[in-house]
């Protein structure tokens, strides 16, 4: 995607104006903060949040926007753990040594985020995993959910990881422009996916067409993989993300709850 076909999806950087009414989780009832996981090439940081009181929670990773580690994603963190679970949002762009929060062009921003190779992120992600585990998280229900490109990225690890019990992507692309750091698209993954995945996107997505959501779900079909879609009438690209003008209230609040029941369904959630 160019830089100027991002900004008509609504790819709105998190640098920008944020909404007056963004939702605010507040921390009562939980333990949450930043920490540092190791990767095969140093520490990265990542933010947590869980139940104060649960002493074996289950596991979702949040797969951040290209936006970086900002506020919302935190929030949506916090939220999940209000849920009884662990948390754990990792800044698998931290390499590149810039707070990807604070760019304010999209065409800066960019370039940086599609120079992440597929490996390194499925690695980042399982050693999210392990962290998690070693903090005292059942990762034997282990969750995923992800937002724009971390949408994508739910579809790459439920190709990855058999351990995963259910993922849910938020508006993830699901045919990738070419980039010879991404072998696979998720629509070319579909013959290899290992958990069940929930896709909730919006009509008027201008960044990916309904077309090839349906193409998506034929693909599962095909190769009898477990999947559901909810395509929302009249929404955007990023309708679950409260600080964009994007943002649509009945939409994400229907997401959230079929999130949920995703969850639930598959063990996940109790």
């Amino acid at each position: 995607m160019t830089a100027s076909a991002a900004v008509t999806a609504g790819y709105t950087l998190a640098a920008g104006p944020v909404r007056a009414e963004v939702i605010t989780t507040d921390t009562s009832g939980l333990n949450a903060g930043d920490a540092k996981v190791k990767v095969a090439d140093g520490e990265m940081p990542v933010y947590f949040a869980r139940p104060a009181s649960a002493s074996n929670p289950p596991v979702v990773l949040v797969a951040m926007e290209i936006f970086g580690l900002h506020q919302y994603i935190k929030d949506v963190t916090r939220r999940l753990a209000k849920l009884g679970v662990l948390a754990v949002a990792p800044d698998y762009y931290f390499r590149k040594g810039t707070d990807l929060t604070k760019i304010s062009e999209i065409k800066d921003l960019l370039p940086i985020v599609n120079a992440k190779p597929d490996a390194e992120l499925l690695s980042d992600l399982d050693a999210t995993v392990a962290w998690a585990k070693s903090q005292g998280g059942d990762t034997s229900r282990l969750g995923i959910v992800g937002f724009c490109r971390g949408g994508r990225n739910v579809w790459e690890y439920a190709a990855h990881n058999a351990g995963l019990k259910a993922g849910v992507a938020f508006y993830g692309p699901l045919i990738d422009p070419p980039n010879p750091v991404w072998p696979k698209s998720p629509t070319q993954l579909a013959p290899d996916m290992k958990a069940p995945v929930l896709g909730l996107y919006g009509e008027a997505d201008t960044g990916i067409p309904v077309a090839s959501v349906e193409a998506m779900k034929a693909a599962l079909a095909e190769h009898k993989k477990t999947a559901e879609f909810k395509i929302y009438p009249g929404a955007p690209h990023g309708f679950h993300a409260d600080y964009r003008p994007s943002y649509r209230q009945e939409a994400a609040e229907d997401a959230w709850a079929q999130m949920q029941a995703w969850f639930k369904k598959y063990g996940v959630l109790s």
